[in-house]
């Protein structure tokens, strides 16, 4: 694997449905100290109409936010820096628009994360704040879009599920207008435990001895059952009734007068409430604590362990390399002949060239995936796969990356959508040559090519005469390789097969 920059600041950007919050830290080592953060109350998924498109007003908003939060980050390098988005992003039918204005107004590339990727880091962020213990513990994260729930053990999480419920969703379902009732109250906690039935066989109490949680929810209930006198700090199952039964009595969120409640999380707190106690009807909690780390603690431990070679995306892909019985040694072969083309057509080697060969490795090492679905057309399935299964560590962006290179190994080239200035191109190029060469599926020696970027517009790809004289099968499929290049990418193509002699 080529070398990762290493940088002595790192920043973190959680794009949550509630909260926009922003973590910096300095890296020492192995260990990071936090600067600064900073946090505002957005409410994106609020802004969901519905016909879940994000409004006007949660836009404006949200970029205005990121604004603030991009003159914080001036002058840091891109790689030092990962904003994550999460589930109002991930279901609003406007965010690709949406992500774009964002991208401008912070000044960073922005990833939206599926819900168990989301569980993922949100327990890597919680278990670095808690003294590092063997005992298995479930990790509960009410968002304002979606409620996460983890069981792990040390720093790594086992079994992640995020279910369709949070506390901005559930205030604006079953709380209109900030009135709060019995019926309601009533109604969203029913809600809350339908939802979590789905998971309870896998996350019950036997499996777990500590309940821990995360974010502002659980962090605000925590410290209002606190400051009342109701319990330590911790959330109980008497406290969280006690907080209903404030709730309803105050009749709306605006009348709420609780010692230890923020402003910001009034509107919310109702809709937190019925799910964490739907949570610990269904779950068997009976005590949960509240914890310091989140979401944006895992990112920024995450990109730690991507900048100091611990890169989590190098753990899923053998993993899937075995899951789906992919053909290790023709993914090697493929891997070295793609990696030796790339490296003549860049005129780079894999220490500079960086993440893109990265890419490269990643697809070659998986390029067979779909077999294990069908021969026929296995690269379609592939890309199927790459596209739409849980891969720890790679946002949805990534796994569109990987699924079309996958995608374009093989098979027509014509409907792809490729163009000259395709930051993709050299990469599939490379790929696809070094599948072709190796259809034999056999470690003979391979012929002296050369694959140079001629600087015109085009690429010449150079072979023995008499080696192609040989192989007259490889011949007439690089033949046509070298005509479906022409008619895709006229302005960028491979020159006609020339041959030294």
């Amino acid at each position: 694997m080529p070398k990762s920059q290493e940088y002595p600041t790192l920043a973190a950007i959680d794009l949550g449905s509630n909260s926009f919050h922003l973590q910096v830290a300095r890296v020492d080592g192995d260990q990071l100290y936090y600067l600064d953060a900073h946090k505002e109350s957005v409410r994106l998924a609020g802004g969901l109409t519905t016909t879940k498109r994000l409004d006007a007003a949660s836009q404006k908003r949200a970029l205005d936010c990121l604004s603030r939060f991009g003159e914080r980050l001036q002058g840091m390098p891109a790689g030092a820096v990962r904003v994550v988005g999460t589930s109002a992003l991930r279901v609003a039918k406007n965010a690709p628009v949406f992500i774009e204005k964002a991208r401008a107004a912070l000044g960073f590339d922005i990833d939206i994360v599926a819900g168990r990727e989301e569980a993922r880091l949100i327990y890597l962020g919680v278990s670095h704040s808690l003294p590092l213990s063997a005992e298995p513990q479930l990790v509960v994260d009410i968002g304002g879009g979606s409620t996460e729930c983890i069981l792990g053990t040390g720093y790594e999480a086992h079994d992640r599920e995020s279910l369709h419920m949070g506390c901005v969703v559930f205030s604006n379902r079953f709380f209109d207008k900030g009135l709060i009732d019995k019926a309601s109250m009533k109604a969203a906690v029913t809600a809350s435990q339908v939802e979590v039935q789905s998971v309870a066989h896998e996350f019950r109490h036997d499996r777990w001895r500590l309940a821990v949680g995360s974010s502002g929810s659980a962090r605000a209930m925590g410290e209002v059952l606190f400051q009342n006198g109701i319990s330590d700090g911790h959330i109980t199952a008497d406290g969280l009734k006690w907080l209903r039964e404030r709730l309803i009595k105050a009749g709306e969120y605006k009348r709420l007068d609780l010692a230890g409640l923020k402003a910001d999380r009034k509107p919310v707190l109702a809709g937190g409430v019925a799910i964490m106690s739907g949570l610990f009807e269904e779950l068997g909690i009976s005590e949960m604590t509240p914890a310091q780390g989140a979401m944006r603690e895992g990112i920024l431990w995450d990109l730690l362990g991507r900048v100091h070679h611990r890169d989590i995306r190098d753990v899923t892909i053998p993993l899937f390399m075995q899951r789906y019985h992919i053909d290790t040694a023709q993914a090697s072969r493929v891997e070295r002949l793609a990696m030796r083309l790339y490296m003549q057509l860049t005129g780079g080697d894999a220490d500079d060239e960086g993440e893109r060969v990265r890419w490269l490795i990643w697809a070659a090492r998986l390029h067979e995936i779909g077999i294990s679905i069908a021969h026929s057309g296995f690269h379609k399935h592939g890309a199927y796969i790459l596209e739409n299964a849980d891969m720890p560590g790679f946002a949805r962006r990534d796994q569109a990356r990987l699924a079309r290179l996958v995608r374009a190994s093989r098979g027509g080239l014509d409907k792809l959508g490729y163009a000259a200035d395709d930051e993709l191109w050299p990469l599939i190029l490379s790929l696809r040559l070094a599948v072709l060469f190796n259809l034999s599926r056999t470690d003979a020696a391979m012929p002296d090519m050369t694959l140079a970027d001629a600087g015109d517009g085009t690429c010449r790809l150079t072979l023995p005469a008499d080696w192609l004289a040989a192989n007259p099968l490889t011949q007439t499929a690089l033949e046509a390789e070298l005509r479906a290049w022409q008619k895709v990418m006229p302005a960028l193509r491979l020159t006609e097969l020339r041959t030294d002699t």
